[in-house]
């Protein structure tokens, strides 16, 4: 197969299907899957109180155990689903690889490709729902609203980084953290809402790395 060598741009978009059609369904406005699993999330906890009788705390727990959970799934599809190939994203144009996330990597301040495509977001959301009801029943309703909010939240977090100036307060480390998996240590760093998983599957950066200045949302120091 053959290997492409590419640094990240921070301009342009990468193509990843030639018919204009399917390409077109490639990008969404973060606006789009933020609001679509906000409403999702308030209606699933809408159903869990006054259809199912859950109390108020029950959801509470339920809410944040789902969003807990997410955690750890974005860690895992990040690194195996994401990452199965070659870790420096050498990827052949048309290997799936690139297609999934390689060309995430080549172009990180893509804004259209900063999420899912909402289809392929709601067909999974479909699959969880379905998996979650078959193993904890009614329950179901406050832990996938937590386990959707969590992923909007890993929206907004991803989205923010690749887009808006690192802040000077303690989220910093987010966006350092995820700097150095994409310009350093592409096989580390995972972690894109917390470095928790990183630490706790020892995949957290090396500590000699040199200082990163590549792209604007880059903290230096």
């Amino acid at each position: 197969m053959k290997k492409l060598n590419y640094r990240p741009k921070n301009e342009g978009s990468g193509k990843i299907f030639n018919n204009p059609f399917l390409e077109f369904f490639t990008k969404t406005h973060i606006a789009i899957p933020l609001t679509l699993f906000t409403i999702i999330s308030g209606c699933l906890i809408y159903y869990g109180i006054f259809e199912k009788g859950f109390q108020t705390l029950e959801m509470l727990l339920l809410f944040l155990a789902g969003m807990f959970v997410f955690t750890f799934f974005e860690y895992i599809i990040h690194r195996f689903a994401f990452h199965f190939g070659s870790h420096d994203h050498d990827h052949d144009k048309d290997h799936i690889s690139y297609k999934l996330h390689g060309v995430h990597h080549e172009f990180p301040r893509d804004k259209m490709r900063l999420a899912m495509p909402p289809v392929m977001a709601l067909v999974l959301a479909t699959i969880f729902f379905i998996i979650y009801r078959s193993l904890m029943g009614d329950f179901v309703f406050g832990f996938l609203a937590g386990f959707l909010m969590g992923y909007t939240l890993y929206l907004s977090i991803h989205y923010s980084i690749h887009v808006f100036q690192v802040p000077n307060n303690f989220l910093k480390i987010l966006w350092r953290h995820h700097a150095i998996h994409h310009y350093r240590q592409p096989n580390r760093a995972y972690g894109v809402s917390s470095p928790l998983w990183d630490y706790i599957f020892g995949t957290m950066p090396e500590t000699k790395t040199k200082p990163i200045t590549e792209g604007k949302y880059i903290d230096p120091s």
